[in-house]
């Protein structure tokens, strides 16, 4: 069974910017896969040769976007998602993301993140 886990990154870039690289097909393309093409609400993410399709199943502008894969049949309904939380002090922009990870892979799909949004850094030029 997966388990639901919750990261946090802080990103201190435009909240309209970062959403960009969230939300778009271009944007996630820049660092999260190695192309995403769209069809309606339909995202297809491709890893090397290896395509997954994700549904659209929640946005809104520069807070949260939520993607729940399409080929899980008979699991529990699966998804990824990334929130934006601005402190209102600082300014701050954080990036929260919400996963699913089998419990003895959940240090991995931790680590992945991490490489990921390293990557993101990297695209925002921070």
């Amino acid at each position: 069974m997966k388990e639901k886990f919750e990261l946090e990154y802080t990103l201190n870039s435009a909240p309209k910017v970062l959403f960009s690289r969230l939300s778009t097909p271009e944007g996630l393309s820049e660092w999260f896969a190695d192309d995403v093409q769209i069809d309606g609400d339909l995202f297809s993410f491709y890893w090397d040769d290896t395509e997954h399709k994700a549904e659209l199943a929640l946005l809104r502008e520069n807070k949260q976007v939520r993607f729940k894969w399409a080929n899980d049949e008979g699991e529990d309904e699966r998804y990824f998602e990334f929130r934006l939380n601005i402190d209102e002090l600082t300014g701050d922009v954080a990036l929260l993301i919400t996963d699913f990870a089998e419990l003895e892979d959940k240090e991995d799909a931790i680590s992945l993140w991490d490489t990921q949004i390293s990557e993101l850094r990297k695209v925002l030029g921070l």
